[in-house]
């Protein structure tokens, strides 16, 4: 069977002993986040994306090599399985293609042919196989089917003709190189065609640009495809693939018709074309529908893993004294107030868009808790009356001594979190509106350690993530959270148990089990002390330490992404450099000039040392980008005070394959096509844009009636 190890190694050009190694450390238990940064020296410095791609590429070989053995023993018990057959099979590296291969003796439901042969035609099919060579015996196929005449079923020779027909037919349509030359036929050369049913006239839907839709289907992008599931899946639309169908035809008739003779030939003829029309276009093209559709799956999902990440890396303002503000007219605003380490103060409900009355005691208590507080920054949510409320606080904040920062925050899925078990855990006596106020002032103070809370999928930097498959979808945006969170390390003594369950090794169970013994013992003094939590071994230990801070503690490499395990070589450089260690940064300066072969051991070689290096040079910082913030142009609050040639700051909310949709404070996004991302061609926005990014655009064009704002970065000088 299939050397795997060798055979990765070749296909994602790696050396040998990295695959073995990388897959010995995952059969180990080890998370992809703690192999990539404290085991380079055993894969030669992988990073996560190899990893992962290779850790996939495992899995699907080795569910390969699984299925071989079962369709091997299958065919094997049939008493069929042949040394050509069996080379076959195993030679195979796709799935399609072993399907393909064992289609033929898979149990199968009652058929026509099944139907056939119980009739007793299969010996009537084999002569007149044997007649289709290029020198038949002549011989009279009427004469031959008469024999078949019985009481058992066969009343007339042409029903005998029809019911051989019917089993060469399976054979043919179960053979496996014509169904791979036909599926990529159909993704070379067919065309997606789409209808309208007749309930929906031109302009009634949102799927208008597929009405009378056509497109090669090797051409077809990952969105487009989606929307037409999407069309077909609201029963709005239809859509097939069209091809021609004659060049098919004449395919299977250049390899299954070996005779001259003119009456085998045309019975092989109304063979084929039933063969095809019968048992292979209907499945083939689902096949090809399929593969396109998992296709724009993994392209949509890869657009939506990048979205994510860029939101959960999206720089923190910092955790300093917030004051948060879920906007609302009627309901009023709720206004929750957060401290430095993002606890709950205290909560008050204003009303500044209603009576002159109102929006004066609304100002004073705002302007009371900005004092009392010493608050530094205000997170103001984008949704309804994001943009009145702004105004209103900068107008307050004209009369203030204290000057906070003043920022919109996106709210997508502020309501999900609110709602939530995590929510009502946290905050069992505050109301829902009270919890999403918190929610919004915490994501601008730390947009990873609040973001986590939430299913990435209510966050609103996907598109069609319903549409896609969702187990995939689940896998892929879990391995984001895991990724990002471990790049970014988590402080030990503030981290939720959502924050800590993303950590490498750490399990939901050990998560609440670390918040409970920290609630009950105080906060952790040292990284040892984590062996003393509940269900947290050594293996959890060595896979958590590293990416787990502890700010004024008793070890200052405990403040750092140093793991313990390294502990003894830092603490003899510092020895030789004569530098204690609660003055780190003085080790880095002088390791610089110093040769680190000289500290290689074993296990911590020349990466360990350099990423040691690289993390005393400055301890406990964050690797995030530094905070901006957009700023919305005054009196431009709704989509009808837009107008075409504006000029306006907004920041990217989602990145699709087609192109950016950007906030510019109107309550509807504006989307800028990927034609308009640059003065250059691009061929992929995420190249271009990232979600978080705050961008200068220019008006194209507003559809009030649609709400659609088109817009362009081409114009405005970035």
């Amino acid at each position: 069977m299939l050397n795997i190890p060798q055979f990765l190694a070749t296909e994602l050009n790696l050396k040998p002993h990295q695959v073995q190694n990388a897959l010995e450390l995952f059969a180990e238990g080890a998370t992809i986040p703690f192999i990539a940064r404290y085991r380079k020296e055993r894969t030669n410095e992988m990073n996560e994306v190899q990893l992962r791609d290779l850790a996939d590429r495992y899995t699907y070989l080795t569910e390969l090599e699984e299925r071989k053995s079962v369709i091997l023993n299958a065919i094997a018990e049939q008493g069929k399985l042949t040394d050509e057959l069996k080379a076959k099979i195993i030679s195979c590296l796709q799935k399609t293609e072993l399907e393909d291969l064992y289609l033929p003796y898979r149990p199968k439901r009652r058929t026509r042919a099944t139907i056939a042969r119980e009739k007793g035609l299969e010996p009537l099919a084999e002569f007149i196989k044997s007649l289709n060579v290029k020198n038949p015996v002549l011989a009279s196929l009427n004469e031959e089917a008469a024999k078949y005449i019985s009481e058992q079923g066969v009343k007339t020779a042409d029903e005998a003709l029809k019911g051989a027909a019917d089993i060469l037919a399976e054979e043919v349509a179960e053979k496996a190189e014509l169904r791979a030359y036909i599926r990529e036929y159909l993704l070379d050369e067919g065309v997606f065609v789409s209808r309208f049913k007749d309930d929906y006239p031109e302009g009634t839907t949102k799927f208008e640009m597929y009405r009378n839709y056509q497109i090669q289907v090797k051409n077809i992008a990952p969105h487009n495809m989606l929307a037409l599931c999407r069309g077909e899946t609201e029963k709005v639309l239809n859509f097939e693939i069209t091809f021609d169908e004659d060049v098919v035809l004449s395919y299977l008739e250049s390899k299954q018709i070996k005779t001259k003779d003119c009456t085998i030939g045309d019975f092989y003829q109304a063979m084929l074309k039933d063969a095809f029309n019968r048992l292979m276009k209907a499945s083939l093209t689902g096949e090809v529908i399929s593969e396109k559709k998992t296709y724009a799956d993994i392209e949509s999902i890869k657009t939506f893993e990048a979205n994510l990440r860029e939101l959960l890396l999206s720089a923190p303002a910092g955790m300093k004294p917030t004051l948060a503000i879920d906007p609302g007219f009627r309901t009023g605003c709720k206004v929750a107030v957060l401290d430095q380490t993002g606890k709950f103060l205290e909560y008050q409900a204003v009303f500044p868009h209603q009576a002159a009355e109102q929006r004066l005691k609304a100002a004073q208590t705002i302007k009371n808790l900005i004092e009392k507080y010493k608050i530094e920054l205000i997170a103001i949510g984008n949704g309804t009356a994001s943009r009145e409320t702004e105004e209103f606080v900068s107008q307050l904040l004209q009369t203030t001594e204290r000057k906070p920062i003043k920022v919109m925050v996106n709210e997508s899925g502020a309501s999900i979190y609110s709602a939530s078990k995590v929510a009502l855990e946290e905050f069992p006596d505050l109301d829902v509106t009270v919890r999403g106020a918190i929610s919004i002032g915490r994501r601008l103070q730390d947009p990873l350690a609040e973001l986590v809370k939430i299913d990435p999928k209510s966050i609103g930097v996907g598109q069609y993530q319903h549409d896609v498959d969702q187990k995939l979808l689940k896998k892929k945006l879990d391995e984001t959270v895991e990724s990002c969170v471990n790049y970014v390390g988590v402080d030990l003594n503030t981290a939720s148990k959502e924050l800590l369950t993303s950590v490498s090794g750490i399990t939901a169970t050990v998560a609440n089990n670390i918040v409970a013994y920290r609630n009950q013992h105080g906060a952790f003094k040292n990284r040892r002390q984590l062996l003393k939590v509940t269900k947290l071994g050594p293996k959890a230990f060595e896979q958590a330490a590293g990416f787990l801070r502890i700010r004024g503690g008793d070890n200052p490499l405990d403040n750092t992404a140093v793991h313990p395990e390294s502990y003894s070589v830092v603490e003899a450089i510092a020895s030789d450099l004569s530098v204690p260690l609660n003055q780190v940064t003085q080790i880095a300066e002088k390791l610089q000039k110093t040769n680190l072969k000289k500290y290689v051991t074993d296990t911590v070689g020349e990466p360990t040392l350099r990423d040691i290096l690289s993390e005393l040079e400055k301890p406990g910082r964050d690797p995030r980008a530094e905070f901006k913030y957009a700023t919305f142009k005054e009196g431009i609050k709704e989509i009808n005070d837009l107008q075409v040639g504006m000029e306006l700051e907004g920041i990217i909310t989602n990145v699709a394959n087609f192109g950016a949709f950007v906030d510019i404070g109107v309550h509807q996004d504006g989307l800028v096509h990927i034609s308009q991302l640059a003065d250059r061609f691009v061929d992929d926005p995420k190249k271009v844009v990232k979600v978080g990014q705050v961008v200068k655009v220019q008006v194209l064009e507003v559809n009030e009636k649609l709400k659609r704002i088109s817009l362009s970065m081409k114009a405005v000088k970035q």
